[in-house]
């Protein structure tokens, strides 16, 4: 028996059949990063690289019974939030929440990097209530528009990572902000399609630090570099927007510093810091 039993994160979203986004890149995340994860799924999708041919909804009692299972039993040391199947399930999750003392990462996802929409207006709006609720919320740039715009987000939620993958140039900057302060990170814009669920695997890394005790920044600083290591070895699956290497070719926390190498990072730092 280990002597320090792993973050338990327990992971709200949606199934993705083709193994890229959803619940099975957040197990994978979480599992890569030395978290324990847990999930209770909100939609089945039936879905590849090219899109999403169809999407069923989990009955909301349902997936709040998968919540209070694992949260009677093994509990939980943080929550993450992805793809939510109904409003009816976003109303009664937040409810669960608010009675639990846990750092909660919120990524609303709203439309897959094929494109497909995943969120109805009434599961948008249903979203504001996780705003007051998440240590952190992590939308792109089309999602924060649908939020009702930067300003707005920065005054419901502690603390706001705007991910900047779907701007313009060869730069992509995410930038974090909370109490009234910025902290940005920077890094070439890859030429791949291998980006299928980058915004899932973000949030599960930083839910993870925040289970095991980082501050923010720090869990936002790594799952970034976690990102950059898994898109570096994307198996290059699919004919559409691929999946990342979430396993990194592994046997374990080396083939990170290798990849991480490869793109440039201090691997040396970083191990000396994560390792």
């Amino acid at each position: 028996m280990s002597a320090t039993p792993p973050p338990r994160i327990l992971i709200v979203a949606g199934s993705d059949s083709g193994g890229g986004a959803g619940i099975q890149a957040d197990i994978k995340t979480v599992a890569m990063l030395g978290g324990y994860p847990m999930t209770a799924i909100t939609a089945i999708t039936a879905q590849n690289t090219l899109g999403v041919q169809a999407v069923h909804p989990v009955p909301t009692d349902m997936v709040m019974a998968q919540i209070d299972s694992v949260l009677a039993d093994i509990g939980a040391d943080a929550v993450k939030i992805g793809m939510i199947g109904s409003a009816g399930t976003a109303h009664a999750l937040a409810d669960r929440l608010e009675a639990l003392d846990l750092p909660v990462v919120f990524d609303p996802v709203m439309i897959a990097t094929s494109g497909s929409v995943l969120a109805d207006a009434d599961v948008i709006d249903a979203f504001r209530r996780f705003l007051g609720l998440a240590a952190l919320t992590t939308p792109n740039l089309p999602e924060l528009a649908a939020l009702g715009g930067e300003a707005m987000v920065r005054h419901q939620t502690r603390a706001l990572l705007v991910k900047g993958g779907h701007g313009e140039g060869p730069v992509i900057e995410d930038r974090l902000v909370e109490s009234g302060a910025e902290q940005r990170w920077q890094h070439p814009r890859r030429d791949t399609t291998s980006t299928h669920g980058t915004g899932c695997t973000l949030a599960s890394a930083i839910a993870t630090g925040l289970g095991q005790g980082l501050p923010l920044a720090d869990a936002v600083d790594r799952a970034i570099a976690f990102v950059q290591a898994a898109l570096a070895a994307a198996p290059g699956l699919g004919q559409g927007h691929g999946p990342m290497g979430h396993g990194l070719g592994m046997v374990p926390f080396y083939h990170l510093l290798a990849a991480l190498s490869r793109e440039g990072w201090d691997a040396a730092a970083f191990a000396a810091r994560w390792g």
